[in-house]
């Protein structure tokens, strides 16, 4: 079994410049932020760079998958949210002890449905619908999103030159 990766041992640059273009393009995003304390958002948001830098030519790094995955993911959580967890449902979710649990899977379900049916599937948006349920809803965390996947589709395009696939 071999531990290093044959195409890093012929050319490590590649594996080094990419890694440290997702580490300016992240540190760049995250600069302009103070949602840090949305960690599953935050966490989606790393993995979907970890797609972008490591995988450029992956279907799941194409602008559709990136950012419209991180759209339905923003839908799903957002709906599930808002119809489960505030007003009259609100009140009775607050009477039963799983619900936050059950609604967070529901969010992760559903965008993972609408992901396949619209051909948008970008596995770390799942976790933005949670991280929605999980933390509220805010036009903030929207925005926040959505221009972290734009800015990574941009950075992919203004890079697809000297991306190359890490595996």
């Amino acid at each position: 079994m071999q531990i290093i990766d044959k195409g890093f041992v012929r050319a490590p640059k590649s594996y080094i410049i990419q890694s440290l273009f997702a580490v300016a393009a992240v540190a760049i995003i995250l600069y302009f932020v103070e949602v840090l304390t949305h960690a599953a958002i935050v966490a989606a948001l790393g993995a979907s760079a970890f797609i972008v830098f490591a995988m450029p030519h992956s279907i799941t790094a194409t602008p559709r998958r990136l950012i419209g995955g991180h759209t339905i993911g923003i839908i799903c959580g957002s709906l599930c949210y808002y119809a489960f967890l505030t007003g009259p449902l609100g009140e009775l979710a607050a009477n039963w002890e799983f619900s936050l649990w059950f609604v967070c899977a529901l969010s992760v379900g559903l965008s993972i449905f609408l992901m396949a049916i619209t051909n948008t599937e970008h596995p770390p948006a799942s976790a933005t619908a949670l991280g929605i349920v999980a933390h509220g809803g805010s036009y903030q965390i929207v925005i926040f999103v959505l221009l972290c996947a734009v800015s990574l589709a941009i950075i992919r395009r203004l890079l697809r030159g000297y991306l190359r696939d890490l595996y």
